[in-house]
């Protein structure tokens, strides 16, 4: 058996991580509402979210209707997408109703306009965010 250098296992996490996600099946039926982050490692915006939006959007009331998750922009996506088109933007805001796309923000407007742009998209939707 070949030994694994410590670079050769660094170098593969990402790959086995991705391999990983994947296989798994999303349940749509789990979340009827989510929202799903496309984004990439090296999006200096998605990074600027992360730090500014992200540690505070679960206890918002978008974040309580629709819970967040992130994909990578070369995929893979999960099973079941139904999405109008496919995301080139890094970072897209899609959301999904049982995994169709009813709604989506693309690219990054800062901290100060984010949730009033997603609220927005979310009303024009039909979410009632009310009801968190």
């Amino acid at each position: 058996m070949p030994k694994l250098s410590r670079r050769t296992v660094v170098l593969a996490l990402p790959v086995l991580a991705v391999a990983g996600r994947a296989w798994a099946q999303q349940d749509w039926s789990a979340q009827p509402l989510q929202l799903m982050m496309v984004s990439s490692p090296y999006c200096h915006f998605c990074r600027a979210w992360r730090a500014e939006i992200a540690p505070g959007y679960a206890a918002s009331p978008a974040g309580r209707v629709a819970p967040l998750f992130d994909v990578d922009v070369d995929g893979p996506f999960p099973d079941g997408l139904a999405l109008d088109r496919r995301p080139r933007i890094t970072p897209s805001f899609i959301l999904l109703d049982r995994g169709t796309e009813i709604g989506r923000v693309e690219g990054y407007v800062g901290k100060h306009y984010f949730h009033p742009v997603l609220e927005e998209m979310m009303q024009r939707a039909g979410v009632d965010l009310a009801a968190s």
